[in-house]
């Protein structure tokens, strides 16, 4: 006779989120930072055509760590909502708090009710007329919602990255500075041993949600992305 063991609903859970967990701590990290002249987002990513920031909408992007398909097909499906809303109501009814509702219902149903749930990470980033009407909100792969400030840090070394980010965060800080303190907390650190050379242009994917991309380069869709020499030059 089979034996049958009985796996409680809540060590159930709590399996699947430890799965997730582990799926997700083996990410390279990306930062999300809100600064003066909008909003950074950089992410440590040797990929050319794999990316992990896409655009949205004409204010709004995402950042995302774990399993590529799993979050891309979760980018597209953004993309086609918010192209509908946008189309049956107005541009301005797109927003990354909607979106961002949109992603945690559809996170949580696969948490609660699939086989395996998503190992991913995701932030949304809608970037406002001034810094104070910038919005960040950072989702787990349970559909849960955290309204973010100043800066978001996801993947597998977030705790270190947030911290040597927190430390040197200011709302003054200008494109080029966001990116140098995004490079900071990437770059790895042995404890009590000398920071490792900063990461190349080669390794990282950089976008930018540019706020005055309508009075700058006269269109409203802020987003854009940042080929290698465009981040040497930026650095420089």
């Amino acid at each position: 006779m089979t034996q049958q063991f009985y796996v409680s609903p809540e060590q159930l859970m709590k399996d699947r989120a430890d799965f997730a967990r582990k799926g997700i701590a083996r990410g390279r990290s990306v930062v999300v930072i809100s600064c003066a002249d909008g909003i950074a987002l950089v992410a440590e990513n040797p990929s050319p055509s794999l990316h992990k920031i896409g655009e949205i909408y004409d204010k709004i992007a995402f950042a995302a760590v774990g399993k590529y398909n799993e979050f891309e097909s979760l980018r597209q499906a953004g993309v086609r909502y918010a192209d509908v809303r946008g189309y049956s109501y107005d541009r301005e009814d797109v927003t990354a708090r909607g979106l961002a509702s949109v992603y945690a219902q559809s996170l949580g149903a696969v948490f609660t009710a699939e086989q395996k749930p998503f190992e991913v990470e995701l932030a949304v980033a809608e970037v406002g007329s001034s810094q104070a009407e910038d919005h960040l909100y950072r989702l787990t792969f349970d559909g849960s919602i955290a309204d973010e400030h100043s800066f978001v840090v996801m993947g597998g070394q977030a705790e270190k990255v947030s911290s040597a980010i927190d430390a040197g965060w200011q709302a003054s800080l200008g494109f080029a500075d966001a990116v140098r303190l995004a490079l900071k907390g990437l770059t790895p650190v042995q404890e009590g041993e000398q920071p490792a050379a900063p990461l190349p242009p080669g390794a990282l994917e950089v976008a930018v949600l540019d706020r005055l991309s309508e009075s700058s380069r006269g269109t409203r869709r802020a987003f854009r992305r940042l080929n290698d020499a465009d981040i040497t030059a930026l650095l420089a």
